[in-house]
């Protein structure tokens, strides 16, 4: 639960922010323990607009995190407790509230004498990756704990780096296919019907071009509410199915993993992500069993993530996990394959995972750049090829007037 306060500190200045805490009582004893005289406190009311946007509301972006963990690791490598490297930061994130309340939140679970896991386990401000919360509690006990905070930071960096680029690149081909669109739609509901009057006033065969442009501007102009109104509901209807219905979401997966080129680097990207998550856990001493479950966890892809989940199983039962993988119904790229066996017979999983995972990510942005350089030209000529066949259509009844 979260309380909003407003008081006095130890310094007699005016305060007012949130705290965590079980119940109200908890939280008064929150604020007396830090020395904060409260003039007000009371739970605080979600919005409607909250309750919509929760999700999103105290979801870290791996960018923060990823400084978060390397800060952390930088004044724990000096000598400094994780107690009091974590207030030092807090002060860097005096602008972000949710940062803050779920430092100070953090920082209080540990001032009960909670160890640093159990204190991210305990918090319920923000939710965390599950890879990242169990790294911490298997380097806290190894004695690792900078180590693998600095590891996860280069790996959050990566990511982010990655989805960064690939909306980076994407950003233009989506924008020309949107504005074509509006384009193609605009001269057909709005432009080709102030023309038709003129054709009709004719009294000639028209050509079958013309007739077709001519039939698409009425349904346009006659259905546009219902055609908006169709897409509405269609993205609507998509994006609650995916949420709430794992056959779907499965389902359409499944076909994008299927499709040429694209399922290809979805595939690779997925396997790469997994490949460098798995190396990760292994380096920070999580057993292997779990180091699948957990990498696992961390893809998108529904088919590539049940494969993986399942394969754990088997590897409890003794399998090895490049049988438990053949095995299965799903087939992957067979080098990522292969190379695991060879990892599990030389006993070097780590290293092998560690190399796909650069491979994979390499080979995607060769083949996303190669897309890009076929997309525009194609995008080009499906626009100017759209637009030409409609102005051609309605000249050529014109041409045969003339020639007449």
């Amino acid at each position: 639960m979260i309380f909003k306060y407003k008081g006095i500190d130890e310094a007699g200045n005016k305060v007012s922010d949130k705290v965590e805490a079980l119940s109200l009582l908890d939280a008064k004893n929150k604020l007396k323990a830090n020395k904060i005289i409260y003039e007000s406190i009371k739970e605080e009311s979600a919005s409607i607009f909250d309750a919509l946007s929760v999700s999103m509301r105290y979801k870290i972006k791996p960018k923060d995190l990823s400084s978060l963990s390397r800060e952390l690791s930088m004044y724990i490598r000096s000598g400094i407790t994780i107690v009091s490297a974590l207030k030092i930061v807090q002060t860097h994130y005096e602008k972000n509230k949710k940062m803050k309340l779920f430092l100070t939140t953090v920082s209080a679970h540990l001032d009960e004498g909670k160890n640093f896991y159990t204190a991210l386990e305990s918090q319920s401000v923000v939710t965390l990756p599950e890879f990242f919360k169990h790294s911490i509690k298997v380097s806290e006990s190894g004695g690792i704990l900078d180590e693998v905070l600095l590891e996860l930071s280069r790996f959050l960096k990566e990511q982010d780096k990655i989805a960064k680029e690939i909306k980076s690149a994407f950003a233009y081909p989506t924008f020309m296919i949107l504005i074509s669109l509006v384009m193609i739609a605009f001269m057909l509901a709005f432009v080709v019907p102030q023309i038709t009057g003129i054709f009709e006033s004719m009294n000639q065969e028209l050509p079958t071009p013309t007739k077709v442009v001519i039939a698409m501007g009425d349904f346009f102009r006659d259905n546009i509410k219902l055609i908006l109104a169709s897409i509405v509901i269609f993205v609507v209807a998509f994006m609650v199915l995916m949420k709430k219905s794992y056959a779907f979401a499965y389902g359409v997966h499944k076909f994008i993993l299927k499709l040429p080129l694209f399922g290809e680097i979805a595939q690779k990207s997925e396997l790469a992500r997994f490949a460098y998550m798995a190396s990760l856990l292994t380096r920070s001493g999580v057993p292997f069993v779990q180091t699948i479950n957990l990498s696992a966890n961390i893809l998108n892809n529904l088919v590539l993530k049940e494969l993986f989940v399942n394969a754990s199983s088997k590897v409890v039962e003794g399998k090895l996990l490049s049988n438990a993988i053949n095995s299965s119904k799903t087939k992957i790229d067979n080098a990522f394959v292969q190379s695991i066996a060879l990892g599990e017979e030389t006993s070097q999983v780590q290293s092998v995972l560690t190399n796909i995972s650069e491979l994979y990510f390499e080979e995607n942005r060769e083949k996303i750049s190669l897309l890009l350089t076929l997309l525009e030209p194609a995008l080009m000529l499906f626009v100017g090829g759209s637009i030409g066949f409609i102005v051609a259509a309605m000249l050529l009844p014109i041409f045969s007037m003339s020639i007449q």
